[in-house]
């Protein structure tokens, strides 16, 4: 599959007469790929049931007559102020219980009936005149779920949503009571319609209500999606996306993403790492113009887990954005590196935010490939840069990682509700178990929790699933490869209880939590073997091999044949020497990279990335400041 450019574009925003010069000037750069329509509700219908069709039968028009496809969006991100007319009630209510009001965008709380039904028609209509449009070559449903925190809704509507979900989950009131552990305070409840949503309480809700609350909340958002896609599936063979964000967990991406044909995502490095990679203020600074080494492939790799192989990069930033606490201007030859990793992680095309810088409205600040005038911004030049290479080289060929690393997102969801500590969360102990990972070369898959083949595999991580099925502890027991678990893996069952016999409850695994801690910054706790453990550490007891203790003679990483356990969330030395000596064993290839230099293997080739703002060589390979180099595998 050759891969390919693209851009995001908004024909709503520009004169009619400069729709062509556009076309013209976007295929001559590269491109292949147009996404528009996502947010053009009012200008498709002005008043309920007056369709317009007529301007963006033209734009596809001059869009295909150009050699480009498009990519269609829904237009349901941007409800316009009619909606709120003739549904009220449809907005969202934040956990303080305040309105998420119309004067932006992704205003609507999923639970609305009446919002779902105008969802469908108007996404019906466009299927059905665009279904069969040979320019129409693939969808996009909605915009960004989850984002500007819009997953989850203390409404009415959530509430009454919430209790028929409840009742199909449980049957009977008294089994929710059991589960919820609902005797504890006098919580008991008589029937479904007591419930309420768990804000708003005096301290916090039951631990069972907040997490099946957030189960529900991400259920909504499938439906929503599931319901979007069937219509368009049946009137056209175009495949389906829908573009998730960075750091955005608090509905499940695999179960939206099975019903969608691929996976894409929206990737901006610089806002990112100012506001979601958690990096502290000296990383900040050292990589403020090129963004986080290892936030983006991380999301590479988990999205093109939720695409079962297949995805994109819907909005690739190419210069300054708008929202982040500081918004500097990515370094010369970053828009190249990201793109080619991107690409080296397997996906199909990467598509540019924006064509045109808009002069207007929220995003005047935002920059894209041209300026308003239309010049062309540094961006510009390193997309056609691109676009050559892509002409001029060799298809990329995917193989699969050494290791894999499985990620959960109702784990996520069971650590949010229960983080046991301040700034502990499931995402950021993943997330520093791919960096380490990252940090001595080594390529992952990451797999959702569902997997039962692991054929292949050296080494498989699973930190931090605080449910896991009995399924999945056979499959991980049963798999050919060393499987690393904990800390807090397998330490809830599924309604959030404690389970005996406790955790982890690992097959032919005697070792079990006896109590835990978690650590104020500053406070680790030290291991024999170097490193430390942050944030969190178990107490266990164990009469399997201990392999590293803590210096109070605690376990810290206990195994039992190819299965291991981690008492703490270990720190990068500790982490990397653990890591170190179980590829070894498996002989899986591992590398200290010097900082900010990552490499990512496909078939045939070793992809190497500097993220730094200086040279750097490693294996004789010179990598200049900001830089991607291909070398062809021995």
């Amino acid at each position: 599959m050759k891969r390919t450019l693209g851009t995001c574009y908004y024909p709503e925003h520009w004169p009619r007469a400069i729709w062509e010069e556009d076309a013209r000037r976007m295929a001559d750069l590269g491109l292949t790929w147009v996404r528009i329509g996502e947010f053009a509700w009012k200008r498709l219908e002005p008043a309920p049931g007056d369709y317009r069709f007529d301007w963006l039968d033209d734009a596809i028009a001059v869009l295909g007559a150009a050699g480009l496809k498009v990519v269609l969006g829904t237009p349901t991100a941007t409800p316009p102020r009619w909606m709120l007319e003739r549904h009220p009630d449809m907005l969202a209510l934040d956990v303080e219980g305040r309105p998420r009001k119309f004067g932006s965008r992704r205003h609507y709380c999923f639970s609305h009936v009446g919002y779902r039904t105008e969802c469908e028609q108007i996404v019906t209509r466009l299927a059905e005149r665009y279904g069969r449009n040979p320019h129409v070559a693939a969808w996009q449903t909605d915009n960004e779920y989850g984002c500007h925190d819009t997953t989850i809704s203390y409404s009415d509507a959530a509430r009454g949503a919430f209790r028929k979900w409840l009742e199909s989950r449980y049957g009977d009131i008294e089994t929710l009571n059991a589960a919820w552990g609902a005797v504890f305070w006098s919580m008991e409840y008589d029937s479904f319609d007591q419930i309420d949503l768990p804000n708003l309480t005096v301290t916090e809700p039951a631990p069972a209500h907040a997490l099946d609350f957030r189960r529900f909340s991400s259920d909504q958002v499938v439906s929503f999606n599931r319901e979007q896609a069937e219509v368009l599936r049946a009137h056209s063979d175009a495949p389906i996306s829908h573009n998730y964000m960075g750091r955005i967990t608090d509905f499940d991406h695999f179960a939206v993403g099975a019903d969608l044909d691929f996976a894409t995502w929206d990737s901006y490095p610089l806002g990112f790492l100012e506001d979601r990679v958690g990096a502290d203020e000296t990383r900040k600074l050292a990589y403020a113009r090129q963004g986080d080494p290892d936030f983006q492939a991380f999301h590479h790799d988990l999205y093109r887990a939720v695409g079962r192989g297949r995805w994109w990069v819907m909005e690739q930033q190419p210069g300054p954005v708008n929202w982040a606490p500081h918004n500097p201007a990515p370094l010369p030859g970053m828009v190249r590196l990201w793109s080619w990793e991107a690409f080296a992680h397997g996906a199909e095309a990467v598509c540019y935010f924006r064509w045109r810088q808009a002069p207007m409205a929220q995003e005047q600040m935002h920059a894209g490939l041209l300026r308003p005038d239309s010049t062309e911004e540094p961006g510009y030049d390193e997309a056609a840069q691109i676009a050559q290479e892509l002409a001029d080289a060799s298809d990329i060929a995917p193989v699969q990682a050494p290791v894999a690393l499985i990620f959960d997102y109702d784990a996520d969801a069971a650590w949010n509700v229960q983080p046991n500590g301040d700034g502990l969360s499931y995402f950021g102990l993943v997330f520093d178990t791919y960096r380490a990972l990252r940090a001595l070369g080594l390529s992952i898959d990451i797999l959702p929790p569902g997997t039962s083949d692991f054929r292949g595999y050296g080494l498989i991580f699973a930190p931090g699933v605080m449910h896991m099925s009995e399924p999945l502890k056979k499959d991980l027991a049963d798999s050919e490869a060393i499987v690393v678990l904990g800390p807090r893996s397998g330490a809830r069952d599924r309604n959030m209880a404690i389970p005996v016999p406790l955790p982890p409850n690992l097959p032919a695994f005697d070792i079990r939590v006896s109590h835990v801690e978690t650590l104020r910054q500053g406070a680790g706790v030290a291991l024999d073997t170097g490193g430390f453990a942050n944030g969190y550490r178990e107490i266990v007891d164990t009469t399997e091999t201990v392999i590293s203790s803590f210096v109070d003679g605690q376990p810290a990483v206990v195994r039992a044949g190819t299965s291991l356990y981690v008492a703490g969330w270990l720190d990068d030395e500790a982490l990397r020497d653990l890591v170190r000596d179980l590829c070894a064993e498996v002989s899986v290839e591992t590398q200290d990279l010097p900082e900010g230099v990552r490499r990512r293997d496909t078939a045939t080739e070793r992809f190497w990335f500097n993220y730094t703002d200086r040279p750097q060589t490693i294996d004789k390979i010179s990598l200049p400041a900001c830089a991607v180099r291909r070398e062809a595998k021995a």
